[in-house]
C-alpha cells in the first residue's frame, strides 16, 4: 500500500514538473516568434519608407520634367507668335510703301492732268470766242436767207396763183393718193399670193392627212337581228301567254319584234347599249334553250356586268391606239359607249379615231401640239354617247362633259365649235372641224345614198324659203345647219327670232333626221351709194 502511495506521489510530482517545464518552453517559443514578427514588421516598414522616398523622388523629377516641357512649349509658342507678328509687320510695312509709291504716282498723274486741263481750258476759251463769231455770221446769213426765201415765195405765188398753204395741201394730197394706190396694189398682190399659198398648203396637208389615215369603218343598223335555229324557238321566246317576251322587254328595255320572217327575231331600241345587251342576252338564251323569266333576268344581269367591262376596255384600247393618256375614267367609259353609236350608218368610235389621226397629222405639219390635237379629235363626238339622254346639240353636250372631267379649255372649245355651235377659239378648233368633215365626207364612210342626201338638203332649203321675207337659204354642215338670209325691209330684228323658231318647228314636223339641225337667220341692212 505504501508502495502504491509512493508511486502515486512520484507520478504526481513528475507530472507537475513536466507541466512546469512545458509551460516555460511554450513561453520561450512565443517570445521567439514575437521577436521574429517584430523584426519582419521593422523590415517591412523600412522597405515601405524607402519605396515612399523613391516614389516621392520620381514624382519630383517627373514634375520638374513636365514643368520644363511646359516652359519650352510656352517659349516655342511665344517665339512663333513673335515671328508671325514680325512677318505681319513686314508685310504691312511693304504694303504701306507700295501705297505711298502709288499715291506718289497718282499725284504726278493728277499734276499732269491738271496741266492738260489748264491747256484745254485755254483752247476752249479760244474756240468759244471763234464760235461766237461764227454764230453772229450765221445769224446774219440766216436773216439774208429768210429775206431771199420770202422773195422767192412771193415770186412763186405770183407765178402759180397759189398760196403756200394751198401748195402744201395740194402736194400732200397728191403724195397721199399715190401712196394709197401703191399700197392697194401691193395689198391686192400680197392677198392673192397669200390666198393661193394658203389654199395650196391646205390641200397638201389635207391630202397627206387622208393618205396617212387607214382607219376602218363599221356600218351598223339601228336594229339588231338575232338568228334562230328553228321556228319553234319563237314560241319558246314568247312563252305561255307572252310572259317570257314581256319579262325580256322589261329586263332589257327593248322592243322584241317577232313577225313572219323565218328564223329571226328583231330587237329595236333607241338606246344602242340596251339593244346590244338585249342581243347578247337573246343569243345566250337561244343557245342555252332554257327560257323563263328567272333565267332571263339572270342572263340579262350577267350580260350587263360583262358589258360594263367591255365598254371600259374598248375605251381604254381606243385611247391607247391614238396615244391619248390621262383621260378621266368617265370619259373612257363614254368612249367605249361610242362603239355602239352610229351616225348615218357610220360607227362613231371609228369615226372619232379617224378624226384623231387626221388632226394629229395636220397638227404635225403645222408645227402644233400633236398630242393635244389627237386628244381633241378623239373627244370631239363624246357628246353622242349621251345625246339620246340629254337635250341639245351633241357638240355642246360633249364640251360640257369635257369641262366637267377636267379637260383643257382649248380642247373644250374645239369640241363645242366643231359644228360651229360656238365660235372657234383657236387653230385647234379649225383642225377638228376640217378633220371631222374629211372623215364624214370620205367615199364609203357613210351609207346614206347621194340622192337621199341631196334630197334632204333640198327639203331643208325649200322649207326655209317657203316663209315670207326669206331671200335665200343654204343647208350646210352635211345638213346639220341651215342658214337663212332674209330681206331686211320685210323682216325686223324681233321677227327674225320668231322666224327661226317657226322654221325649226316646221322642220321637226315635216322631216325625219338624226341629231339636231341648227337654224340661223341672217338679217343685214346695206347702204349703197355711187359717186359720179
Amino acid at each position: 500500500m505504501e508502495v502504491v502511495v509512493v508511486a502515486l506521489v512520484a507520478l504526481l510530482v513528475g507530472a507537475g514538473a513536466g507541466f512546469v517545464l512545458g509551460s516555460r518552453r511554450k513561453e520561450s517559443v512565443e517570445r521567439e516568434e514575437r521577436r521574429r514578427a517584430e523584426e519582419e514588421a521593422r523590415l517591412i516598414l523600412e522597405r515601405a519608407r524607402r519605396e515612399a522616398e523613391s516614389i516621392t523622388q520620381e514624382a519630383r523629377i517627373r514634375a520638374k520634367e513636365e514643368l520644363l516641357q511646359a516652359k519650352e512649349k510656352l517659349e516655342e509658342e511665344y517665339r512663333r507668335k513673335q515671328e508671325k507678328l514680325e512677318e505681319e509687320y513686314r508685310h504691312r510695312r511693304e504694303e504701306l510703301q507700295e501705297k505711298e509709291k502709288a499715291l506718289a504716282r497718282r499725284e504726278g498723274e493728277l499734276a499732269r492732268r491738271e496741266g492738260e486741263l489748264e491747256k484745254k481750258e485755254g483752247e476752249l476759251e479760244a474756240r468759244s470766242r471763234e464760235i461766237a463769231g461764227l454764230r453772229e455770221e450765221l445769224a446774219r446769213q440766216q436773216e439774208e436767207l429768210r429775206g431771199l426765201i420770202a422773195e422767192e415765195k412771193r415770186k412763186l405765188e405770183e407765178l402759180a396763183h397759189l398760196s403756200e398753204a394751198e401748195a402744201r395741201e395740194l402736194l400732200l394730197s397728191r403724195v397721199e393718193e399715190e401712196a394709197r394706190e401703191e399700197a392697194a396694189r401691193v395689198l391686192m398682190r400680197v392677198e392673192a399670193e397669200t390666198k393661193e399659198e394658203a389654199r395650196r398648203k391646205a390641200q397638201e396637208i389635207l391630202a397627206l392627212a387622208i393618205s396617212r389615215c387607214a382607219a376602218e369603218f363599221v356600218t351598223e343598223k339601228t336594229v339588231s337581228v338575232v338568228p334562230l335555229p328553228s321556228e319553234e324557238m319563237k314560241g319558246r321566246i314568247i312563252g305561255r301567254e307572252g310572259r317570257n317576251i314581256r319579262a325580256f322587254e322589261a329586263a332589257t328595255g327593248v322592243d322584241v319584234l317577232i313577225d313572219d320572217t323565218p328564223e329571226v327575231v328583231v330587237l329595236s331600241c333607241f338606246n344602242p347599249i340596251r339593244r346590244e345587251i338585249a342581243r347578247l342576252a337573246m343569243e345566250r338564251l337561244v343557245a342555252d334553250g332554257r327560257i323563263h323569266p328567272a333565267r332571263i333576268e339572270e342572263v340579262v344581269k350577267k350580260v350587263e356586268e360583262e358589258m360594263e367591262t367591255t365598254i371600259k376596255e374598248t375605251g381604254e384600247k381606243a385611247a391607247f391606239d391614238v396615244g391619248v393618256y390621262g383621260l378621266h375614267p368617265e370619259l373612257i367609259k363614254l368612249l367605249g359607249k361610242l362603239r355602239y353609236r352610229t351616225s348615218y350608218g357610220q360607227n362613231v368610235l371609228q369615226h372619232s379615231l379617224e378624226v384623231a389621226f387626221i388632226c394629229g397629222v395636220m397638227a404635225g405639219e403645222l408645227g402644233l401640239d400633236v398630242k393635244k390635237a389627237k386628244r381633241a379629235g378623239l373627244l370631239h363626238d363624246i357628246g353622242k354617247a349621251v345625246d339620246f339622254e340629254q337635250e341639245g346639240p351633241h357638240a355642246l353636250i360633249g364640251a360640257d362633259l369635257a369641262r366637267k372631267y377636267g379637260e383643257d379649255e382649248e380642247i373644250v372649245n374645239a369640241i363645242a365649235a366643231h359644228h360651229e355651235d360656238v365660235p372657234a377659239g383657236s387653230v385647234l378648233a379649225i383642225l377638228v372641224q376640217a378633220a371631222d368633215a374629211v372623215s364624214g365626207a370620205r367615199p364609203g364612210a357613210r351609207r346614206e345614198l347621194l340622192e337621199t342626201y341631196i334630197k334632204r338638203l333640198q327639203d331643208l332649203e325649200n322649207i326655209a324659203t317657203s316663209f315670207n321675207g326669206v331671200q335665200k337659204a343654204y343647208a350646210i354642215q352635211a345638213g346639220r345647219e341651215v342658214r337663212v338670209i332674209v330681206d331686211s325691209g320685210k323682216i325686223r330684228d324681233e321677227e327674225a327670232i320668231l322666224l327661226a323658231r317657226d322654221i325649226a318647228k316646221k322642220i321637226e314636223e315635216e322631216m325625219k333626221f338624226p341629231g339636231v339641225i341648227k337654224v340661223t337667220v341672217i338679217r343685214e341692212t346695206r347702204a349703197v351709194e355711187y359717186a359720179k
